[in-house]
């Protein structure tokens, strides 16, 4: 146990304050370790990643952060099937670089998502087509309240857009230690996505490989500003800061009356399917007035839009987690005065309160 760790480094965002506690868990029985500790001293308790969806208050965290650091990964055939049994501290685009060297598709086109393995069923993470509840077979972690092990399969995680039991209806509850995934050996890459589906439009067959699949995610993602590279004036972000906001067709047709051209998509699978459609927040941002690398005065210049994507926030040096808040704000304010439509944070918001 150390105390009062800054916290900051440990963000892509790199803001916040200290941890009063800090702990790493390199296996399981570490994890139980600092529950028990975090119990016996009635310390709050907060489960650290990779800290990419992640944005610490400026005075920090009173209680004791947990630091998942465990390594490891499993396989195993099944048919035509490849299994994947990782461990939650293992980062998550190194596990999908090794999935498409082994010719196993259905997370390619999550390439380049920063974060550890951990974190993905947490957050039902997706991009491009893709979310990992498709690929999901078997979620182990330790229930805080009974410390018991237990495994979820994939219905019990009851994924849906950006959601599962692990941040709602049980949200702080398990803490995971590792994540199985069933991924088709030999599968076709998944090219739904609009911006992908042109790019490999022209290609024969035979080069609709996995490898050109994650290449080209990666690319975009960099153009986008969404691939966290070290020196990038816009590596410092959270990623997409905002949900795509989901709608009911009959609000959605309302919306749609009052603003032409609304581009829209099916909602996904999961609880939110038929009879819901997904608005890109990026494009409400930027019909509300906000262009890529913004400013807005009233918060100052430490913080802004990414030059690349107005979805990230990022800071350009120096920022505060309270000026980060206030570009929030106005965006939120904005955009709601217009659509009639409330944003939805994304990253995770880490205090005292």
């Amino acid at each position: 146990m150390q105390e009062n760790i800054a916290l900051a480094g440990y963000t892509t965002l790199d803001i916040g304050g200290p941890a009063r506690w800090f702990a790493e868990a390199r296996s399981e029985a570490d994890i139980v370790e600092a529950v028990e500790f975090a119990r016996s001293r009635n310390l709050p308790l907060f489960v650290l990643g990779g800290g990419s969806n992640l944005l610490v208050a400026d005075a920090g965290f009173p209680g004791l952060v947990l630091h998942i650091a465990l390594r490891g990964l499993r396989r195993e055939e099944d048919g035509t099937d490849t299994i994947f049994t990782v461990a939650a501290g293992e980062e998550w685009d190194s596990f999908v670089a090794s999935t498409v060297a082994a010719n196993c598709a259905g997370v390619e086109c999550l390439s380049g998502i920063p974060g550890t393995v951990g974190g993905t069923p947490v957050q039902n993470v997706g991009a491009y087509g893709q979310e990992v509840s498709s690929t999901i077979q078997r979620v182990r972690a330790l229930d805080r309240t009974t410390l018991q092990w237990v495994e979820f399969d994939n219905a019990a995680c009851e994924f849906a857009y950006r959601s599962s039991l692990f941040n709602t209806t049980a949200r702080q509850r398990y803490i995971v230690s590792e994540v199985t995934y069933r991924l088709r050996r030999g599968g076709a890459p998944l090219l739904t996505y609009k911006d992908l589906a042109q790019r490999f439009s022209q290609y024969e067959t035979s080069a609709l490989t996995l490898a050109a699949v994650r290449e080209a995610v990666r690319e975009i993602r960099h153009r986008k500003g969404m691939l966290l590279v070290e020196g990038d004036p816009d590596c410092r972000s959270a990623g997409s800061f905002f949900k795509n906001p989901v709608l009911a067709a009959a609000q959605f047709a309302q919306l749609a009356e009052k603003f032409d051209g609304i581009p829209h998509y099916p909602a996904g699978a999961g609880t939110m399917g038929a009879g819901f459609v997904k608005i890109p927040a990026a494009w409400l941002i930027e019909q509300a007035g906000f262009s890529k690398g913004a400013t807005v005065d009233a918060v100052g210049d430490t913080v802004g839009i990414s030059s690349r994507h107005t979805l990230a926030l990022v800071n350009r040096g120096g920022a505060t987690a309270a000026n980060l808040l206030a570009l929030r704000d106005a965006i939120r304010a904005r955009v709601t005065a217009r659509f009639g439509i409330v944003l939805e944070q994304e990253p995770v918001y880490l205090s005292g309160e």
